[in-house]
């Protein structure tokens, strides 16, 4: 065993062991397996072991397939990147501004995210609802985030149509367009859209999440809406589709259609983007980077590619709390230590932060809400203990500082970083946030405006939203304001300031008439913004 296949085992010896799940690895270097294995259990019940080929719920990693399938299309004249969507979705609004298919790729439309507004309708993640319902969901959407173009904001909305797109245009499912086009040409012969969760699959592993303290629970989806995510495949299969970026065999379009799909998008203002054709284009330490994480139930997958080095990492994990994108830059970190321009070294270890010390009255200047800017979800920063928290879509963690103004996330699968302004590290304003493989944003300090108790009482009341097709009723209690909604728990939603409120995944944005009095609220959660309930029980003048 050599150095470099040493230093690979170290990194995941956390799940090489019989009593973790884990995941299948692969290293590739010049169109040549470096090194593939598998670590820890794909299936506890029967006590096999994770290999190269086993099959794994590879979530938003199948986006690329997706934008494939549609850049087929287009290139046999079916369809053009730059049609208006309503030419293939008569049932959705008339927007002010069109919709193109280009807007969806590349997740510029504006489009709300069809997953949060199931959760925020009270839908679960199984498979009662029809495809057509969820599209019907996504089209009563009256208001978009944003006018299309004007920004980019990930939304699933966006896959689930394109996909859609696909079995429209070509009269059959995304999975055997794939197949056709796709899978059965490269050989990738294990792997396949997932659209029927009842279908037996030979070598899938199973999805797992911590159970307590101790042990593990199966997390497994039965859930079989396929465009945005939903490809089982394997580390070997993947390879295979690797591969063919450096020597195209889709179709008779050469080396051409990869050139495509590596193209990032633009906002209207000329800005170019990092996110292509269900690929992210960017730089790790210096070295021109494609990749596309994925995360769906028990299961998180990424791969890596360096074009310009043929150097790839695929990693598919069946543990939810794994972080296969940290694991795969370590990883290249090994092998590619000699090509970095410019920073050289390892990425560090998750939950191997190197903190340092920092005074109480430094730590707690940092305490308060913060607003994203983008998206207006709101983190509430907590001292507790001499230590600092995050509380944030529903997630509870806690950062320790590596500088006095930079603090990094412990005890959670995602690499988060937050930076301070360096010029105000005791009087911070806004913050700057990081989480590998997604979005960067920026947060606002809320300036605090504090309710009394008795005030509470005037936000009781039912409210409704048309375009959700649900109430959501809010009431006092025990000295607190409590929002009742479908499919969640009642939960104390805390003041941040007059007439904004968080919840442990929406924030409230009260609405008042020209006479001061409530008449509804704005819900903010991440990827959808500025849903309107209006006041069913207005109070009499």
């Amino acid at each position: 065993m050599n150095t470099n296949t040493q230093k690979t085992d170290a990194i995941f010896s956390e799940w090489d062991k019989p009593d973790s799940p884990g995941c299948a690895l692969a290293i590739i270097k010049d169109g040549e397996f470096v090194y593939k294995r598998g670590y820890g259990v794909a299936n506890f019940e029967y006590d096999i072991p994770i290999t190269s080929t086993t099959v794994f719920d590879i979530g938003s990693t199948s986006k690329q397939f997706t934008a494939l399938c549609i850049v087929i299309l287009a290139r046999q004249e079916k369809l053009s990147l730059d049609d208006d969507i309503k030419e293939y979705f008569p049932e959705i609004p008339q927007y002010k501004h069109p919709i193109t298919i280009r807007h969806l790729i590349h997740h510029t439309s504006g489009i709300r995210d069809y997953l949060t507004l199931m959760d925020l309708v009270g839908m679960r993640y199984e498979n009662e609802y029809p495809d057509n319902e969820i599209i019907d969901l996504i089209c009563r959407q009256k208001e978009l985030n944003f006018e299309p173009g004007e920004e980019f904001l990930y939304s699933n909305s966006g896959y689930l149509l394109l996909g859609e797109i696909v079995r429209r245009v070509s009269g059959t499912s995304l999975r055997a367009f794939t197949d056709e086009w796709v899978f059965n040409p490269l050989g990738m012969k294990k792997t396949h859209f997932h659209d029927d969760f009842t279908e037996i699959v030979k070598d899938r592993s199973i999805g797992y999440s911590p159970k307590g303290e101790n042990g593990y629970k199966i997390d497994m989806s039965i859930f079989d809406v396929v465009g945005d995510g939903c490809v089982y495949s394997t580390v070997e299969d993947l390879y295979l589709w690797d591969q063919n970026f450096y020597h195209n065999i889709i179709g008779d379009y050469e080396d051409d259609l990869i050139e495509e799909i590596t193209i990032p998008g633009q906002l209207n203002n000329g800005e170019l983007l990092d996110y292509a054709f269900g690929l992210v284009v960017e730089e790790h330490k210096g070295l021109r980077m494609v990749s596309h994480v994925g995360e769906w139930a028990g299961f998180r997958s990424d791969m890596i590619r360096f074009p310009e080095q043929r150097f790839s990492v695929i990693c598919l994990a069946n543990l939810g709390t794994m972080n296969p994108t940290g694991l795969a830059k370590q990883v290249a970190d090994i092998y590619l230590t000699n090509e970095f321009i410019g920073q050289k070294g390892e990425t560090i270890a998750h939950g191997n932060v190197q903190s340092i010390e920092l005074p109480s009255d430094e730590i707690e200047s940092k305490v308060g809400f913060y607003r994203n800017i983008k998206t207006g979800t709101i983190w509430e920063l907590m001292f507790a203990d001499e230590e600092l928290f995050v509380e944030a879509s529903g997630m509870r963690f806690q950062l320790v500082p590596t500088s006095p103004f930079v603090f990094h996330a412990i005890g959670i699968p995602d690499n988060i970083i937050i930076e301070f302004d360096p010029q105000r590290t005791n009087d911070p304003q806004k913050m700057h946030v990081s989480i590998e493989g997604r979005d960067s944003d920026e947060f606002s300090k809320i300036k605090i405006d504090h309710i009394r108790v008795d005030e509470l009482k005037e936000y009781e009341g039912i409210y409704y939203c048309e375009e959700l097709e649900a109430n959501y009723e809010l009431r006092f209690k025990d000295d607190k304001l409590f929002l009742f909604r479908k499919g969640a728990l009642e939960e104390a939603i805390k003041s941040t300031s007059k007439d904004l409120f968080k919840g442990s995944l929406v924030s409230l944005q009260f609405i008042r008439d020209e006479e001061m009095m409530i008449v509804g609220f704005e819900v903010g959660a991440g990827r959808v913004k500025n849903l309107r309930f209006g006041r069913q029980n207005l109070p009499q003048p």
